[in-house]
């Protein structure tokens, strides 16, 4: 397979992932009180939201590469 089909197919599976997820979380540790000995920390959840729009465009650009490297061989 050409390496434009494998771009292409690596697009198509992240834009669904996209449009599936939505976005991913992560947590972080963060200290609220430190004073001397004690310590107190608490888990803070974050969350990075993906654009429909990107799925859109890592899908479609995903198709046209599978398409175009398709046609060269």
């Amino acid at each position: 397979m050409k390496p434009a089909g494998i771009v292409g197919i690596i697009l198509i599976v992240v834009g669904i992932i996209a449009f599936a997820y939505g976005g991913f979380t992560y947590t972080t540790r963060e200290k609220v009180i430190d004073a001397g000995p004690l310590q107190v920390s608490a888990d803070k959840e974050h969350h990075v939201p993906f654009s429909p729009v990107l799925g859109g465009i890592c899908l479609v650009g995903g198709i046209v590469l599978v398409i175009v490297g398709g046609r060269r061989a």
